[in-house]
């Protein structure tokens, strides 16, 4: 197997660069940065459909299964940072562990899904409560795309696996892969075939099946996986370290609920504030989701080269990587804010061509050019976090943020409105990125 990724090999040695920083975290974004962009091409195309119960379908389908899925992505994160560990220590036996040992985790719950399939199906239209016409459709859809749930968890394993052995470029492929077939599938099943919903949920179904196959074959093909070390499979279960990353993967699991009830909280205290408020809340925390995405790609990218820190041992890479993620997180943090700034004449009418409503956006798009200078070092040290395998930290500071959060929403809301809340999820912001900046010393100390 081959360890050679990149120009990163040599940042074992040597200082670490923002030559080298970047070329690893630029390919990262723009691979995260597709995930907003699929979702927009299926609304667009079903859009064309002529009745809107065929949107709402959508909506609400992508809507189940984007909140499973993204509750799972300890599946990548975790991944990714025992991958780069063992990678940092030149484990060649450890590297492939570190992939089987979640995709095997990965087939379980898919099969769980499978199995499970209508009590989940009942209890998330329960939850969302369409009206029945659109809960027809968003069943329809569900049916279909459900039987690429253990594809689509293999692919969380495999994306980490890549960006943990520092191969971001082959994500970026992969992903960018997903969505072509995806979007031309789109094109096929629902304006030339007439399929409707159910060819909106084939395509995703195809696409999840085929980058999957495409990325068992790229790492057999690469020879990153070598055919013969299958015989390893046996030995995944060796109980200390899959305690271990038993215990990571639950610690991120954790986080994500506590991220998904903050999200849910927001979204169903604006829905109370009136119909062009909710619609103005949900315009920018979209945009809000566009600028976690960009970075979060600087904390993918500080995730890789802390674990590969720790793996060989080195703290001028650890030092290295930590000043460089704060200097980029800062510039990227401040350009995202003065870009929306500069460009909100521009960006908002994409949205909406409701005047009511772009009037309501502009009056609280301030809490939104906070988000990145207020968010960044939480997103970027939740990477690092990550990267170490040090998970209960980030679970822990989620909590304390969440718990934060609650009390803030029942406090403000009632004095200051929709003010309130946006000023209540910037301080849970702010909260995630000081607490868990506070244990960073403390790992420091302990790690070297």
């Amino acid at each position: 197997m081959s360890l050679q990724s990149s120009a990163y090999t040599n940042t074992l040695q040597a200082s670490l660069t923002n030559k080298q920083y970047m070329a690893l975290a630029v390919p990262i974004i723009i691979s995260q940065m597709t995930t907003p962009f699929l979702g927009a091409v299926d609304t667009a195309v079903v859009g064309q459909l002529p009745n809107p119960i065929f949107i709402g379908g959508v909506a609400v389908g992508s809507l189940i299964f984007n909140t499973l899925y993204w509750v799972l992505g300890f599946l990548r994160v975790g991944t990714s940072g025992f991958t780069s560990q063992a990678h940092g220590a030149n484990n060649h036996v450890e590297l492939l562990y570190s992939l089987f040992r979640p995709m095997f985790i990965a087939m379980v719950i898919g099969g769980l899904f499978i199995l499970f399939q209508e009590p989940i199906k009942w209890a998330a239209l329960k939850i969302i409560n369409p009206t029945s016409g659109v809960a027809g459709q968003a069943a329809l859809y569900y049916d279909i795309r459900i039987w690429g749930a253990p594809f689509a968890l293999m692919n969380y394993v495999i994306l980490g696996w890549l960006i943990g052995s520092s191969y971001v470029k082959l994500t970026v492929y992969l992903q960018i892969g997903m969505n072509v077939i995806n979007i031309l599938l789109d094109v096929l099943f629902v304006t030339s075939l007439n399929m409707g919903v159910a060819g909106v949920a084939a395509a995703s179904l195809i696409a999840e099946v085929g980058v999957m196959l495409a990325g068992i074959f790229i790492l057999l093909k690469l020879k990153l996986v070598d055919i013969r070390s299958v015989h390893l499979v046996k030995n995944i279960f060796e109980r200390t370290v899959f305690i271990k990353m038993i215990k990571v993967n639950r610690d991120l699991f954790i986080r994500s609920i506590c991220l998904l009830a903050v999200y849910t909280i927001f979204t169903s205290k604006g829905a109370q504030m009136g119909e062009v408020e909710l619609a103005a809340n949900a315009i920018l925390f979209q945009l809000h989701f566009i600028m976690a995405y960009c970075l979060g790609g600087f904390g993918n990218a500080s995730s890789i080269l802390i674990g590969r820190a720790i793996g060989s041992n080195n703290n001028q890479l650890f030092s290295d990587t930590i000043k460089l993620s704060a200097k980029w997180g800062t510039i990227s943090g401040i350009v995202l804010s003065l870009l929306l700034f500069i460009c909100s004449s521009v960006i908002y009418p994409l949205f909406t061509s409701i005047e009511e409503v772009i009037e309501c956006i502009l009056q609280y798009q301030g809490w939104l050019l906070l988000f990145p200078i207020a968010g960044f070092w939480g997103i970027i040290l939740n990477g690092v976090f990550s990267g170490a395998t040090e998970a209960a930290q980030i679970r822990n500071s989620l909590m304390v943020s969440m718990i934060f959060f609650i009390v803030l929403v029942y406090v403000l809301i009632p004095v200051l409105g929709n003010h309130g809340l946006w000023l209540s999820f910037t301080l849970f912001t702010l909260s995630r990125s000081l607490v868990l900046g506070s244990y960073l010393p403390k790992m420091s100390k302990s790690l070297f």
